[in-house]
């Protein structure tokens, strides 16, 4: 079932996919750097409904896995200048001036601090989120949701138009060229897309239902809203100061009618759910910052600021409505295991299994994408995880 690369000391990895490939529907692709070098590229499983093979270059939709892709261009550009974390926004962005965001600062807005994650109450229809200048001229007229600063509230489907409107403020050009310029060029990636191409469509794994049929929608309001409201009760009558009822903000109305896999969403640019990726791209990418900023002697981000990158952003007293801290990182959060957390290691996790990550302390990266699954944080990764993680240290 598994095709591909494996090193005889992580032949454990390869075990994990094979497992767990035996007892999900569709397919999946691993990939893992240590110590600069490839030691996992395997791939297997189905990328459609109607059971076609995962190929080596197949490409899957990875949702908030792509957040930290575009958090890492914003490093890139912040290490040659171009970017500062504590400037306001508007300084790059003037229209953003609005509605109390004068003093809203890049920082903030990469530590999920910044109150602007209330899409509900911005745009009228899920629908929106396929017009990027509509969605530009929502965040522009919105105020926060709270002081900015004060309280972190996951920023699910906005932040990737804020961090992406600010790369192009300070570039000059549309997103899906930042990125190949500053990633996939350096990189020599195979497989890296934020608005996908003719080739990259023919490429792209089929999101897969429950039922092993073609998934066309993500009922997430709905499977959110009771445990929501449940959840805010008890919080609220043992005193403790999290808002988990905005978890509803995040989500448009509609959401559960878009369809995630059309090539309308796919072609879009959309920083914050719409990435493609193989998992070979990501965990070069991963592998890069495992690497406190150079792969293979290329040198994308110096260690000063891989440094202020990586510093956790302690949160402030309360949260919005994540009851857990998340040690955020300027665009990246704490990564955990199966086997429990990594201290060191940082990266994103995307709806229904795929996610990245990097451990500069243990030089290793880690990718994971997949096609079927709806769980928000789905189990694959972190048994993929510990997998990794077990190798890695046996090996030393």
């Amino acid at each position: 079932m598994i095709d591909g690369y494996v090193h005889p000391e992580f032949s454990q990895v390869s075990m994990t996919l094979t497992r767990q490939l035996e007892k999900a529907i569709g397919g999946a692709a691993v990939a893992v750097y240590h110590r600069g070098k490839c030691v996992v590229d395997i791939w297997g499983g189905h990328r459609n409904a109607e059971g076609a093979p995962w190929e080596e270059g197949t490409l899957a939709q990875s949702f908030s896995t792509t957040k930290g892709v575009a958090s890492t261009v914003v490093h890139i550009l912040a290490d040659r200048g171009l970017l500062d974390y504590d400037e306001p926004v508007c300084s790059y962005w003037p229209e953003f001036a609005q509605a109390g965001k004068e003093r809203i600062t890049l920082r903030e807005v990469m530590a999920h601090q910044s109150g602007l994650y209330h899409v509900r109450q911005m745009v009228d229809h899920a629908e929106r989120m396929l017009d990027w200048d509509y969605m530009i001229k929502a965040i522009e007229k919105s105020p926060p949701a709270h002081e900015p600063g004060t309280r972190m509230g996951y920023h699910g489907l906005t932040y990737g138009y804020l961090v992406g409107e600010i790369i192009e403020r300070v570039t000059g050009e549309k997103l899906a060229r930042v990125i190949e310029k500053e990633l996939v060029k350096p990189l020599k990636l195979d497989g890296v897309y934020i608005g996908a191409t003719d080739l990259a469509l023919l490429r792209t794994a089929q999101l897969i239902g429950p039922q092993g049929g073609r998934r066309t929608g993500l009922e997430i309001g709905q499977s959110l809203r009771a445990p929501a409201m449940w959840l805010q009760g008890v919080l609220d009558r043992i005193g403790v100061d999290i808002e988990f009822a905005s978890a509803l903000d995040v989500m448009p109305r509609g959401i559960s009618a878009i369809d995630f896999s059309s090539e309308e969403l796919l072609r879009t640019s959309s920083p914050s759910i719409n990435g493609l990726f193989t998992a070979r791209s990501l965990a070069r990418v991963y592998a890069m910052l495992a690497g406190r900023g150079e792969l293979e002697g290329q040198r994308l981000i110096s260690r000063q600021c891989f440094d202020r990158a990586t510093e956790i952003q302690h949160p402030p007293t309360g949260g919005s409505w994540i009851p857990f801290d998340l040690n955020w990182r300027l665009g990246w959060h704490r990564i955990g295991t199966s086997r429990g957390l990594l201290p060191e290691a940082f990266g994103h996790f995307g709806f229904g299994g795929s996610g990245a990550w990097a451990d500069p302390s243990r030089e290793l990266s880690v990718a994971m994408i997949v096609n079927s699954g709806g769980a928000p944080m789905d189990t694959r990764i972190l048994k993929m995880g510990a997998a990794v993680v077990k190798a890695a240290d046996e090996r030393d």
